[in-house]
């Protein structure tokens, strides 16, 4: 079972048939939604600011996210990929974008729906990606426009992933 730890009187929630690895941590406020998956040693901290995460999303391998006290919450909507080792802080990430492996987003990010962030950007304090936008680099820049449908395959597999490690436990 994963580290899930209250903090100042705050509890982690999350919905049905979530999966979380025995080395996951999920600290303080942090509300999550309906078949999410948080992987092997990725952190979820919600202790100085809410953390909330929509249905079918996946944190996955390595990945962290916080806030701070003074930046505000960090908000993720349905069917969002978060890759490995990723870095999400104080930003909001709308319905089915994927943030890909190795990248870093600072506060303040508001990343479109559907929207890729490439493995290994950095996307600076206060960028706004529109929908369906590829960003990559350091600092992050807009490359092109992805293909509406594209954003409905991102993190399918990994709900199918997380019924089998329920399965076994």
């Amino acid at each position: 079972m994963a580290l899930i730890k209250s903090i100042k009187g705050l509890t982690p929630k999350w919905g049905r048939d979530c999966y979380f690895s025995e080395n996951a941590t999920i600290v303080g406020e942090v509300t999550m939604g309906d078949e999410c998956s948080i992987w092997f040693n990725a952190v979820v901290r919600g202790d100085v600011a809410p953390i909330t995460i929509g249905n079918r999303t996946n944190v996955q391998d390595g990945s962290c996210i916080h806030v701070t006290n003074t930046t505000g919450p960090t908000v993720i909507g349905n069917d969002v990929t978060i890759g490995h080792n990723a870095t999400v802080h104080a930003c909001t990430i709308r319905d089915g974008a994927l943030i890909g492996m190795g990248a870093t987003l600072l506060d303040h990010c508001d990343i479109g729906e559907g929207a890729v962030v490439a493995a290994g950007a950095l996307v600076l304090q206060n960028t706004k990606i529109g929908a369906h936008e590829l960003w990559g680099g350091v600092p992050a820049k807009f490359i092109k426009h992805t293909r509406t449908d594209q954003a409905e395959n991102f993190g399918r597999h990994y709900v199918e992933y997380s019924k089998w490690y329920l399965e076994e436990e």
